[in-house]
């Protein structure tokens, strides 16, 4: 009983939270000296950053990528589809256009005018049924009334 009662004084909260607080502070001290370590690499040059003649190689080759561009090629592209673009806009024009809006609008005016006549009829005939209904109510009314008296 001593022996269990002697681990959990030493084994409280109070002291797991001490030495997690001391285990947080070692990582982050670690991380800090590889963070600082790091970055003072980059400032200084090592033996694997290509020196000046390396530079000067690869300021060739970017200079030989451009040269070797169509420049050329991309600007007559460029000019055949603004070509393309204003030849699209003169086969269409706003006369065409302007008959087509009023030949759409002709068509839902037709249709509109289709729709109301047959939801007019179709109105007429519920009143119609509706009337006779009403009729027949009146009809039985008056006969039972007359039956009663």
């Amino acid at each position: 009983m001593e022996i269990i009662q002697s681990w959990r004084c030493r084994l409280s909260f109070k002291n797991a939270t001490i030495a997690l607080n001391i285990f947080n502070v070692i990582v982050a001290l670690f991380l800090l000296q590889w963070f600082l370590s790091s970055a003072s690499s980059r400032t200084r040059p090592s033996s694997n950053q290509p020196n000046s003649v390396g530079f000067d190689h690869i300021k060739e080759a970017e200079e030989m990528r451009i040269a070797m561009q169509p420049l050329e090629l991309i600007k007559r592209v460029k000019e055949i589809q603004r070509e393309a673009y204003t030849e699209a806009e003169t086969i269409q024009p706003k006369d065409t256009k302007q008959t087509a809006a009023v030949d759409l609008s002709k068509r839902l005016q037709d249709f509109r005018s289709l729709n109301d006549a047959s939801s007019l009829k179709a109105l007429e005939e519920w009143r119609k049924r509706k009337m006779e209904r009403a009729r027949q109510r009146e009809m039985e009314k008056n006969g039972t009334q007359v039956t009663k008296e």
